[in-house]
């Protein structure tokens, strides 16, 4: 693929920091947006994804939550090498300061959004790798100061969607308010869920606390968001890498039962983990209330199947 085929803004800012491109092969991790490796005239390669149009500072929000992740350790994350973000109030620069209160709100998209990162060569999973991420991803999981609330500092994204991050001291309001009940509400003004479903979806906010009981041994973590196997990324060296996360501050248990809904990586992930941090008595009983929130963010992306499989975890914790 000739690098022409990038909006020319995207191309002026890649080569800025890469020298002038000679190669680009489009790669997988991009079904929302287009994505690419590109190679610039010194043989150095990035991962790069791209927006042909204005957009929402998605990638603005992404890669704050890269190097958040970064930050707090545990499991690699791809350097953020630039990206394109227009904030509220002129501050500009993917790579300069953020001036911005929490809870700002959405920035305002830039006219060609674009993200760059560092290229990671893929290698194969292994047990290895499984138990790698296992004890990775409970060091990133480790508990949070007691006061630490449910939330983030600014608004995110799940894929294409909104998601609220409203700071917010009991987890499962936060749980029910900022995550099930938008996607709910999205999806009934659609049309892809029935009216005959909001009697179990209401008596779902009253028994989720009971649900969810026991959260407060655990208190908050920092989370990736959108921990499907997709967004775990193995390098040529063996080594676990996450990507396109949707960071917030909430209970280790979201991640856990996302990765066992979408490409679980299997027992010796979960011996790892348990290994280094043990879960409370209950996580089964638990898990179908954290994995209804993908079903509904996929029935409002995709549709199909994933109405019934919503469906299906409610009535489970309704009844």
């Amino acid at each position: 693929m000739r690098p022409s085929v990038i909006p020319a803004p995207v191309r002026s800012a890649v080569e800025a920091r890469l020298g002038p491109l000679t190669r680009l092969h489009r790669v997988g991790g991009g079904c929302i947006d287009p994505a690419a490796m590109v190679e610039g005239a010194d043989g150095r390669r990035a991962f790069l994804k791209w927006s042909s149009g204005p957009g929402p500072d998605r990638y603005g929000v992404e890669a704050r939550g890269l190097r958040a992740l970064g930050a707090r350790g545990g499991l690699a994350v791809p350097q953020v090498l630039g990206f394109s973000a227009e904030y509220r109030g002129g501050v500009h620069g993917g790579d300069g300061a953020l001036e911005r209160a929490r809870g700002a709100g959405r920035s305002q998209g830039p006219s060609s959004p674009w993200l760059l990162l560092e290229w990671i060569e893929p290698g194969q999973r292994t047990e290895a790798t499984d138990r790698a991420l296992g004890t990775g991803l409970a060091e990133l999981h480790r508990p949070l100061p007691p006061e630490t609330l449910a939330g983030w500092e600014e608004e995110g994204w799940i894929a294409t969607l909104p998601q609220s991050n409203h700071p917010t001291t009991h987890w499962p309001t936060f749980w029910f308010q900022s995550r099930l009940a938008p996607q709910w509400e999205r999806a009934r003004r659609s049309g892809a869920l029935p009216a005959s479903a909001d009697r179990d979806f209401q008596a779902l906010e009253g028994v989720l606390p009971e649900v969810l009981a026991g959260w407060e041994a655990d208190g908050m973590c920092l989370l990736h968001g959108d921990l499907w196997g997709g967004n775990v990324l193995v390098s040529a060296h063996g080594i676990p890498h996450l990507v396109d996360p949707a960071v917030y501050h909430g209970h280790r248990e979201v991640d856990l039962a996302m990765l066992d809904l979408f490409g679980s990586p299997g027992a010796a992930f979960m011996d790892a983990y348990q290994e280094r941090l043990p879960l409370t008595p209950g996580f089964h009983e638990r898990r179908s209330a954290y994995q209804l929130y993908p079903l509904l963010v996929h029935v409002n992306l995709f549709g199909g199947g994933y109405t019934d499989q919503a469906l299906g975890r409610i009535r489970e914790l309704v009844r």
